[in-house]
């Protein structure tokens, strides 16, 4: 079947019919081609999702205050609820087993000034863990500790930007910075993948920020995070607990949906990434449609090519050509063809994802690509599928007596 003369026979034919050849390699090429380009704009859609959603830890809870909206034991409905350090503490105790972090957040904001240089900007109280959870990353000194926080020191934590702001070049980690008169030693930088915003906060101790406002014990919101190994199922489970022992801690209806409200960022993001590969199986639906539209392509173009070639055929089994023969002949040609566009159709498809790269970020595609295996595996695919298509037509040809085909106009 891989004679030498057979691969001299292949080429004439191709040589002699470029055209017939082009067409075939164009519509195999083809189809490979975009299927490459949709599934990688589809992992890159799952990027800009990964991307979005992952910028803070993803076991998660955020837990806001709200107003309740029935009467509940006693108390009238729009009421205020409010959560204080006591929050924390019973959290702590009532469920070592699904926590594996916690801390209260005061946001507040103001005029915050270094020398002659002032600006504003938002400031929050927080525990140490909330790093974690809003995964800082340290450009230089340290994070809020536990001593800090029990000695309510005055200390600060400042983003990337602030530093820009009031320092410029000058160091900033050991100067002061002034909040609401008061002066607080910067012990670190920061910088966050979430951008400028984030990167425009200061952090400071929690206790230190209720010290000043009349020694307080007043939070605005609680941040936690479940241990990871419960799963999102765990973590459902964890956020049904908890929703319920806090309304019965806060005295809040149990079928009241506004006394707090909850952020689960792992069911956000569980409910985000099915919605994306949702779009990518989509997309990659269309991308296996464009490819049997390429199977359909050669297969039509090789029924002609045997329509074409009937009377050669013929001549050939009276000389005494075996059915095989013929068969491995014109499949040997259309498996050689779809080999060669295919690759060249799957190179073609890798390059420009790798050209477009981060280019389409602002449509929501970050970073475009495709698993090298997967490329070949969908190349693989389509020539087999190709064999099929050629070896159809080929075996019905193969069939045809030397006598009808020799009348084949």
């Amino acid at each position: 079947m891989f004679s030498r003369d057979s691969w001299q026979e292949i080429f004439q034919t191709i040589k002699k019919n470029k055209l017939r050849t082009f067409l075939s390699g164009f519509t195999v090429s083809l189809g490979i081609f975009i299927f490459i380009i949709l599934l990688g704009l589809g992992n890159g859609l799952k990027n800009s999702f990964n991307q979005f959603f992952l910028d803070d830890a993803t076991n998660t809870f955020f837990f806001f205050p709200g107003t309740t909206s029935v009467p509940y034991k006693g108390f009238k409905a729009n009421r205020r609820i409010q959560f204080k350090n006591d929050d924390i503490k019973d959290i702590k105790q009532n469920f070592p087993f699904f926590l594996e972090y916690i801390s209260p957040i005061l946001f507040r904001a103001g005029t915050i000034s270094y020398k002659n240089k002032s600006n504003n900007y938002s400031y929050r109280g927080v525990a140490p863990v909330y790093q974690f959870a809003e995964q800082t990353i340290m450009m230089q000194g340290r994070f809020i500790n536990e001593d800090d926080v029990k000695n309510k020191a005055k200390y600060a934590v400042i983003g990337r930007l602030v530093a820009k702001d009031l320092f410029g070049s000058e160091q900033a980690i050991g100067n002061y910075i002034i909040i609401q008169n008061t002066a607080y030693k910067i012990i670190g930088t920061f910088q966050d993948a979430g951008g400028d915003r984030e990167e425009r906060y200061v952090y400071l101790p929690y206790t230190t920020i209720q010290l000043n406002e009349k020694n307080t014990d007043k939070i605005n919101q609680i941040v936690l995070a479940f241990k990871p190994e419960l799963g999102y199922a765990g973590a459902m489970i964890f956020e049904e607990k908890l929703t319920k022992f806090l309304k019965e801690k806060h005295s809040i209806s149990p079928t009241d949906e506004s006394g707090f409200f909850i952020r689960n960022v792992a069911d956000n993001l569980n409910k985000n990434m099915q919605y994306a590969d949702i779009l990518k199986l989509i997309v990659s639906f269309v991308g296996i449609g464009t490819l049997i539209a390429g199977v359909i392509g050669i297969s039509n173009i090789m029924v002609f090519v045997v329509k074409e070639r009937t009377k050669e055929l013929g001549i050939r089994k009276a000389l005494g050509a075996t059915p095989f023969s013929i068969v491995a002949m014109i499949l040997q040609e259309s498996v050689f063809i779809t080999i060669i566009a295919g690759y060249v159709g799957m190179i073609a498809g890798v390059f420009v994802l790798r050209f477009v790269g981060d280019s389409l970020e602002n449509y929501f595609i970050l970073d475009p690509f495709i698993d090298t295996g997967t490329a070949i595996f969908s190349t693989i695919i389509l020539i087999i599928f190709g064999a099929i298509a050629g070896y159809v037509p080929a075996k019905r040809a193969a069939q045809i007596q030397p006598i009808v085909a020799l009348r084949d106009e």
